[in-house]
């Protein structure tokens, strides 16, 4: 699940060599921290935060289909 917000979040910024995914888990629940670029924060949020929504909603299938819960926060830039 980290390869996949990897992948959608690097699609979408201008910087991808600053997009950085942290993984924590236990228990069959999985966290995901997301960092970009501060000029990439919009694209990544979207309008209303539905860019942000609809990859909660992809990493909720993918977790449905492996048994697990998943969680993701986009965090302030460095």
């Amino acid at each position: 699940m980290k390869d996949l917000i990897e992948f959608i979040a690097r699609s979408l910024v201008d910087d991808p060599t600053q997009v950085v995914v942290r993984e924590s888990g236990h228990r069959g629940s999985v966290h995901l921290h997301l960092q970009v670029a501060k000029e990439d924060m919009g694209r990544v949020i979207g309008k209303h935060g539905r860019v942000a929504n609809a990859m909660r909603a992809l990493l909720n299938v993918a977790a449905t289909q492996t048994g697990q819960r998943v969680s993701l926060d986009i965090d302030d830039p460095r």
